[in-house]
């Protein structure tokens, strides 16, 4: 039985896709462990059906936790029974490359994201080139790569001279059919961090002028101050702060909402060639969102109509949340497409190009 370890940042708490691909892998007869960080709010995970470790650290965040959590990681890889460590995004790739290296094993890089180009870079240059020569030395190195849609594989192969594979982020197929009964008002709803780049300034700035509810459901660096944002717009009546909730508590929520929110910022390459997994959720919750005016979601909807796009303007983003509570018939057209999409879109089909890529070794 071939040992996997997976490496990444986060609590694994509400890291989906890393549960659902360590699901996916240890029902094929491999042997999981996922390792993350544990932070002072870490929520028990004693119900996964894979093995997890959390390293706990002395620094949280900035170069410091980076180095820590690294050299940490280094060390417990080094002495810890393996046959393919699969480093998730830059943030823990040095240490599976390099010891991965020294015993001989395989490794393989799971990019979530474009991560040299996330917003969080943007005007920072040291730590930007930084990241690129960590990207640089090791990504070659790696015996196997994915990433998360087709756009960003195509750079990744242009730029570093390798094969990368996308695997998307679908979930599950729900096989119940029992759909939720949608709020009477209208209500918008937006899952996932509430960090820079994600739009939710000019969501509520919008929402001072719409007729409607909103939920976010997450948290992130941000949280603080789009509370504030809200009180100084004088709607917090108008908007409920769901903080973290449970994958299954989240997809119930979602499916209660009349329209999803899904807009990025277009100045980070990351958001623009991206393919969220937020997309997938409201497609598999059978509700109409309104998305980017980016590649890859302009090319899914060519495919399945399931989102109105559009850019990060106010104005547009007000036009879009009254065209489909105004055009009923438009609306159902786009849940009827939702309903079609998740049926061939989905992480039962998906994770089968998952597991033939470890079975390869």
């Amino acid at each position: 039985m071939k040992r996997i370890i997976f490496t990444v940042t986060n609590d694994l708490s509400y890291d989906q896709r890393m549960q659902r691909i360590c699901n996916s892998l240890n029902n094929a007869g491999f042997k999981v462990k996922l390792i993350g960080r544990k932070l002072k709010n870490s929520q028990p995970i004693d119900r996964l059906a894979f093995e997890s470790k959390r390293i706990k650290c002395i620094f949280n965040s900035g170069f410091l936790f980076y180095a820590e959590y690294n050299l940490r990681l280094f060390f417990y890889l080094l002495f810890q029974p393996f046959d393919i460590v699969c480093s998730i995004d830059l943030d823990t790739i040095l240490p599976g490359v390099l010891v991965a290296k020294l015993r001989l094993k395989k490794c393989v890089y799971d990019a979530h994201e474009y991560f040299t180009e996330v917003p969080e870079l943007e005007n920072r240059k040291l730590t930007k080139s930084i990241w690129e020569k960590i990207a640089k030395f090791t990504i070659p190195k790696t015996d196997k790569r994915y990433t998360v849609s087709n756009s960003i594989a195509e750079i990744f192969n242009k730029k570093y001279n390798v094969d990368f594979k996308t695997i998307m982020n679908f979930p599950l197929l729900n096989e119940n059919k029992k759909q939720l009964t949608q709020k009477k008002h209208p209500t918008i709803i937006y899952q996932g961090a509430i960090n820079k780049g994600r739009g939710l300034e000019q969501l509520i700035e919008a929402m001072t002028y719409l007729d409607v509810k909103l939920i976010i459901a997450g948290e992130g660096n941000l949280s603080e101050h789009i509370r504030m944002l809200v009180e100084s717009k004088g709607i917090k009546e108008k908007v409920k702060f769901k903080g973290y909730i449970n994958p299954q508590e989240l997809e119930e929520l979602t499916k209660t909402a009349t329209i999803a929110y899904n807009l990025l910022e277009k100045s980070s390459l990351s958001y623009y060639y991206s393919l969220g997994n937020k997309f997938f959720s409201y497609i598999h919750a059978e509700i109409p969102s309104i998305s980017s005016n980016f590649p890859e979601y302009n090319s899914f909807n060519n495919k399945f109509e399931v989102s109105y796009l559009t850019d990060l303007k106010v104005k547009n983003i007000i036009k879009a949340v009254n065209y489909l509570i105004d055009n009923k018939e438009k609306y159902k057209q786009l849940k009827t497409n939702c309903s079609k999409a998740k049926e061939i879109f989905n992480w039962q089909k998906e994770s089968l190009k998952l597991i033939k890529i470890y079975n390869e070794f």
